[in-house]
């Protein structure tokens, strides 16, 4: 007579093993979902309000600063380039919460930048109700056109505008 080979063995106890296993996990499963059960009122309503935003967004003007240190910082951390803005002008608002009014509070505005190279360029920017640092305080976003190096607001700065 024949000797059984040990990895046939082997490998049939497993696969019957493995069979029992998963019918066992999807009897389980299946059982579970018929337990499921909705949430209580305070399980609904604890610390779920959603966000209260007031519409109150600083100027134009009061951005310009942080884009000024934004802009250096970004040119010769990840650009190597020496390029600051030295002077604004024609600084205006484009739009002031452009959408329904349960989005995010945004000012959108738009002026002129003069860089260290002294070209003038179009700067695009929105100042964000609640748009910085984990949601403190107010938050900016801006674009200077022909500087979009890592075209985030392409086409030209367009982006950047509602």
């Amino acid at each position: 007579m024949r000797a059984q080979n040990p990895l046939k063995k082997f490998s049939s106890s497993f696969g019957s093993r493995f069979c029992l296993g998963a019918a066992l996990g999807m009897l389980i499963a299946a059982a579970s979902f018929g337990q499921a059960q909705a949430a209580n009122p305070l399980e609904l309503n604890f610390w779920l309000s959603g966000p209260k935003y007031d519409g109150r967004v600083a100027p134009c003007e009061s951005a310009l600063s942080t884009i000024t240190s934004q802009f250096q910082e970004k040119e010769s951390m990840y650009w190597n380039s020496k390029l600051t803005i030295t002077a604004y002008g024609n600084v205006h608002e484009v739009a002031f919460r452009p959408w329904q009014s349960d989005n995010i509070p945004r000012r959108f505005c738009s002026g002129n930048v003069q860089t260290s190279d002294g070209v003038t360029r179009i700067v695009n920017f929105s100042i964000i109700e609640d748009g910085g640092f984990a949601a403190y305080n107010q938050g900016v976003e801006w674009c200077v056109t022909g500087l979009d190096r890592n075209w985030a607001f392409n086409p030209s700065c367009k982006a950047a505008l509602p």
